[in-house]
């Protein structure tokens, strides 16, 4: 086995070759895979069922699990490029999974680039204000408490002097697709579940999984370093609003509007917590640095293709 050590120019040909560890690679990770030209991809993979999915896929399956940091030790001077969109746990402040990740990929020579899918959480209620990367986060919840501590970690990794990776964090908000597993607003239309009247009601942000693919893809080679991105459209819609304009779409009827207080009583604490903060995304980070150029600009857009699905 060659060292891990060794530098990249002077490894045998099969490893010189950019070598990508898709880490959480679920949906939207299956995406960035498709595009990849030129590059071997590796993914991390708890599930012994999935070893064949990816292997159909192209991809190198690599058994291990963030829950238990020993698994992890082979991840070390493996890749040249890291996405990381894995979820932390669901309880807690912290996000351990990201802390054994970090430490497993910084045992040898790092990754040249760590790309984190963060979520637009992290800035928590903002009023409806438009919001850059330049606002500091205020995380409202536990979960995004989780995801604003593995920012945090990522970035420290990468501070360190004999690392020198250059780290991007994706602010993702809301994704969509209608080839996604609950990728619609269809089957909560067709619950019938309410939504906030217009007094009450709140800006929500949207990203079509194919344009997030392609934001992720590009911030592994363009990303500034410790360098945050908010990943969305152009869309500037409340959520009732939303939900109106996919009824609408989708021929059903719109959903009930009712009062916050009423909400208070009626709803899930999950379902209050997407209803209880407010905030439009700026994102000229991501067209200028990024250079992407949206395929779905308008959350209508993304949507109208799932009229044709049954």
């Amino acid at each position: 086995m060659p060292s891990n050590q060794t530098p990249l120019g002077a490894l045998p040909s099969r490893f010189k070759r950019e070598r990508l560890l898709i880490v959480g690679c679920g949906d939207v990770g299956v995406r960035v895979a498709h595009v990849q030209r030129h590059v071997r991809v590796l993914a991390l993979t708890s599930s012994a069922q999935r070893v064949a999915e990816l292997r159909g896929l192209g991809v190198t399956p690599l058994r291990g699990n963030l829950d238990k940091p020993s698994t992890l030790q082979r991840l070390a001077g493996l890749a040249t490029r890291v996405l990381h969109l894995a979820p932390p746990p669901l309880h807690g402040n912290t996000d351990p999974r990201t802390l054994a990740l970090t430490r497993a990929l910084m045992q040898r020579t790092p990754p040249r680039t760590l790309v984190y899918g963060s979520t637009s959480g992290v800035y928590g209620d903002c009023e409806g204000a438009w919001v850059s990367e330049q606002r500091l986060v205020n995380p409202a919840t536990p979960r995004a408490q989780r995801r604003v501590d593995a920012e945090q970690r990522v970035r420290h990794h990468a501070r360190l002097r004999s690392h020198a990776v250059r780290v991007s964090i994706l602010r993702i908000p809301g994704i969509y697709a209608s080839d996604r597993e609950g990728g619609t607003p269809r089957e909560r239309l067709l619950r019938g579940t309410p939504v906030l009247q217009a007094a009450d009601d709140v800006f929500t942000n949207h990203i079509h999984a194919n344009d997030l693919a392609r934001a992720c893809q590009l911030a592994l080679w363009r990303g500034k370093t410790q360098r945050a991105v908010n990943v969305n459209d152009d869309s500037q819609m409340r959520m009732g609003d939303y939900f109106d304009m996919a009824a609408a779409l989708y021929g059903l009827p719109m959903p009930p509007r009712i009062s916050r207080a009423q909400a208070q009583t009626d709803m899930s604490a999950m379902q209050l917590s997407f209803m209880s903060e407010s905030r439009r995304l700026v994102n000229t980070r991501m067209k200028r640095e990024l250079r992407l150029q949206l395929r779905y600009p308008h959350v209508q857009d993304g949507l109208a293709p799932s009229l044709n699905q049954t």
